[in-house]
């Protein structure tokens, strides 16, 4: 019988202590974008070296997500949130003092990992602790109210910090919460693992990462510098490679991606939905903050409180989006917020020099307004439209496209971006220039500045038309894909044999 007794206080203690990495992800995310242009100045990372530097810790986190909720099943749960809180600490640590662009990348390979390690802990745990349905559901809202209000902490803790601190302040900020986590954890958090876990299938793990990496990798390079053989050698493997890995799932008890989901409409609707709104909403994002830094002239500080706007926006919208959503189907609702976040993508293709502050902030206000319902309901669509016993695979696929869409956006539109960067620039523009509007400004000269803040814009506008046009295509497939007589009385799914 299903255990009904409320939760008391050291259970809500217990609450407060994961939402520390739930906070501290969504907090870590923005701020770095806000160090950009220090970090830019201090290392001198080429173009696609910053991309990677942003990207290469969500790619990390994609790949390994699934594979870590299977493990805290087999090790416990509390166990593994609090070796993935010491090995975010140091990774931080070792991110904060880099010395050139490869390290930091490194470091931020290794936090990604670890960062798989805290999400699927954090939510079983909760599931564990809080039995009672009603209590559950609040301190799961609660657990999910921090990512946005990290989102709205973030660029003021980050802009305060740059202000007065050097860049790698902004992973620093993550050591004393890991420490307190490891504190508190043993003394709050129960251990809970899975009596009758699914085997981890590490051929399943490499090739899943086998697969994305080399995609992503030739993407970025054929953006960058133009069609390439080995670009395009990259992408074939990566997606040859992907088909092995599909065929694989397909034959194993114990899949690590249970692939036959996808034959549901409702479920690739929602799933879509939120790696393509991911992917365009994180690269925009990040050409936003440089815009205002770096061509608009603002400091850390100011920056992050002209962002603040947006923040505010989407927390209201994921907010009120679950009372609406009991009126309206929650797949059309979404879509119908989708367009709304087009119309600020839209805005922003008009954004012209530095005097496009007001449009640029307004357009990602817009924007966030639109997003927040497709962040509120989003993974709740996605576990709605798969079978209940399919319930927490559906569950770590919503949060592995979620994270590899942030990765995608900033790989490839930011490529695209950049592409369009160099194309703008006049001939003679010093190398360094080149190379990102960082160097461009390190470089100096009223000329160089001039032009590769133009260039930049151009880059923003590009941005900012194409992440229209695929937000409104998502929107279309979500209305048709995602309607209130998908999500249930489909056929069901094949259940592995536990034979």
């Amino acid at each position: 019988m299903e255990r009904t007794e409320r939760a008391g206080a050291k259970e809500w203690l217990g609450l407060a202590v994961l939402a520390l990495p739930t906070l501290l992800l969504s907090v870590d995310a923005t701020v770095l974008y806000l160090a950009l242009p220090h970090l830019g100045a201090d290392l001198r990372p080429s173009g696609a070296e910053t991309l990677w530097i942003i990207d290469v810790y969500g790619f990390m986190i994609a790949g390994f997500l699934i594979t870590m909720g299977t493990l805290g099943d087999r090790i416990g749960r509390r166990k593994l949130l609090m070796i993935g809180a010491l090995a975010f600490g140091v990774a931080s640590v070792a991110a904060a003092y880099a010395t050139d662009p490869a390290l930091l990348i490194g470091a931020r390979a290794l936090l990604g990992i670890a960062g798989a390690t805290l999400m699927p802990s954090t939510l079983a745990l909760i599931t564990t602790m809080f039995h009672d349905p009603g209590q559950r559901g609040a301190a799961i809202g609660v657990w999910a109210a921090c990512f946005s209000a990290g989102v709205a902490a973030g660029p003021l803790v980050g802009g305060a910090l740059l202000e007065l601190f050097w860049w790698g302040s902004v992973f620093l900020l993550a050591v004393p919460v890991m420490v307190l986590l490891l504190v508190a954890a043993p003394i709050l958090l129960p251990e809970s693992r899975d009596p009758e876990p699914g085997r981890l299938d590490l051929v399943s793990v490499l090739l899943s990462l086998a697969a994305i990496l080399p995609v992503i990798y030739g993407l970025k390079v054929v953006a960058s510098d133009g069609v390439e053989a080995g670009a395009v050698a990259a992408v074939v493997v990566g997606l040859v490679i992907a088909v092995v890995f599909v065929r694989r799932q397909r034959s194993l008890p114990d899949p690590l991606l249970d692939v036959r989901l996808f034959a549901r409409p409702a479920f690739l609707g929602a799933l879509l939905a939120l790696l393509v709104g991911l992917a365009v909403v994180g690269v925009v994002y990040m050409f936003v903050t440089q815009y205002l830094q770096m061509v608009a002239g603002h400091s850390p500080l100011a920056a992050g409180l002209w962002l603040l706007p947006s923040a505010v926006a989407m927390i209201v919208a994921s907010m009120a989006a679950p009372a609406l959503a009991r009126r309206v189907p929650a797949g059309r609702l979404v879509a119908a917020a989708l367009v709304v976040s087009a119309a600020g993508y839209l805005l922003l293709a008009f954004v012209d020099g530095p005097g496009g502050l007001a449009l640029a902030v307004t357009g990602l206000v817009v924007v966030y307004l639109g997003i927040g319902p497709m962040m509120a309901l989003g993974t709740e669509l996605v576990v709605g439209a798969a079978p209940p016993a399919r319930a927490g695979s559906a569950a770590a696929m919503s949060e592995t496209s979620m994270e590899l869409g942030l990765a995608l956006g900033v790989a490839v539109l930011g490529s695209v971006g950049t592409a369009v960067y160099r194309s703008e620039l006049p001939e003679g523009t010093p190398a360094d220039a080149v190379e990102s509007l960082a160097g461009a400004l390190a470089v100096g000269g009223a000329d160089v500045v001039e032009a590769a803040r133009s260039a930049f814009t151009s880059g923003l506008n590009v941005v900012g038309l194409v992440s229209a046009v695929a937000t409104v295509a998502i929107a279309v497939v979500t209305a048709v894909l995602v309607r209130p007589s998908s999500t249930s009385g489909q056929e069901p799914v094949a259940e592995k044999s536990n034979a």
